[in-house]
């Protein structure tokens, strides 16, 4: 283990201590509810929970709870009904991105193939649906409807959008808005809706976690200009698949019309050449848009913070402004 992952394990755990309990319990609960009687799906299921990520999520339904008033059966409920969905979009995901790894892993669709991925990942979005059924709890049912609204638009704007590499500022935040932050703008309203019935209070969490949601996806756009060995993973990825991100953005509208025409020409006829990739980074990086984007990614996690500052001190509070700097901070 290296001593970054060592380091970043450890900032973790701290920032989890006061929902340590809460979080093990959870791991049973969303392990029970993946447990199906057809044997193939049960398999699937089992190696997913097996290959969970850090669970930023359910920290933040967590947090924003114990921050509001006390854990209760109804947040256990929430934090699964988000890790149900999430899991659903990266499933699905993995299979419109034609992507065989998840987190240093085969895929779902790289094991099972395209057809029995696109069925888990609607037998968890179902499975998330009938949670909030079964147990009548009709405003998370409410708040998650919206959000898996919000990222399938999110997704077909970002195709329609950016096939020709040319959209403004604008349009690339709504996107990122849509696709990344409206699932941890839930998170943190249901949180809230898990302890309080203060309806400002629903509001404004989601507010704070659509602002770290947009930091958070600024960070991922940052990833793909620096060095593989801080972030743990090859640079250029997004590149290569003609993603806009808000670097090469900012430095695409913001360089003569004959540089802009290079650019786009390399990313679209050469952008797998490792000499042009380099090139492509290397424009990035001389344009400002690396700064750009790491002041844009601290503007709107200082904007969450100053929201958070308007709820009492209290342990649960200080890690959540932990977990946001974290969010900003990680190397992956």
């Amino acid at each position: 283990m290296s001593a970054i992952t060592e380091k970043k394990i450890q900032g973790l755990k701290a920032i989890q201590k006061p929902i340590a309990k809460e979080l093990e319990i959870f791991e049973e609960t969303f392990s029970k509810l993946l447990k199906s009687r057809v044997p193939l799906l049960d398999k699937i299921t089992h190696y997913i929970v097996k290959r969970k990520g850090k669970q930023v999520r359910p920290m933040f339904v967590f947090l924003v709870a114990k921050m509001l008033g006390e854990v209760n059966e109804s947040t256990y409920r929430a934090a699964a009904l988000i890790e149900l969905i999430h899991t659903a979009t990266l499933v699905h995901d993995d299979v419109v991105d034609d992507a065989f790894e998840r987190r240093g892993f085969f895929s779902i669709n790289a094991l099972w193939k395209n057809k029995i991925a696109v069925l888990v990942g609607d037998f968890l979005l179902s499975r998330s649906l009938m949670l909030s059924i079964d147990n009548g709890e009709f405003e998370q049912l409410r708040v998650i409807s919206q959000v898996v609204k919000e990222m399938s638009e999110g997704e077909l704007l970002q195709i329609e959008k950016t096939r020709k590499l040319n959209l403004d500022e604008e349009v690339y935040f709504e996107i990122i808005r849509q696709k990344t932050a409206t699932l941890i703008a839930a998170c943190c309203k249901i949180g809230a809706i898990t302890t309080t019935s203060n309806q400002d209070t629903w509001k404004t969490m989601w507010e704070v976690g659509e602002l770290i949601g947009i930091a958070f996806q600024i960070k991922d756009d940052l990833f793909d200009y620096g060095s593989s060995d801080d972030i743990g993973k090859p640079t250029g990825i997004d590149i290569k698949e003609k993603k806009v991100t808000l670097p090469l953005l900012y430095a695409l509208n913001n360089c003569d019309k004959k540089q802009k025409k290079q650019m786009v020409y390399l990313i679209k006829n050469h952008k797998n050449q490792s000499k042009k990739l380099k090139e492509i980074i290397a424009f990035v990086h001389q344009s400002g848009g690396i700064q750009y984007a790491t002041e844009k990614m601290n503007e709107y996690k200082d904007k969450a913070l100053n929201l958070l500052e308007t709820f009492p001190d209290n342990e649960s509070k200080s890690c959540i402004i932990e977990l946001i700097n974290y969010s900003v901070n990680r190397k992956k």
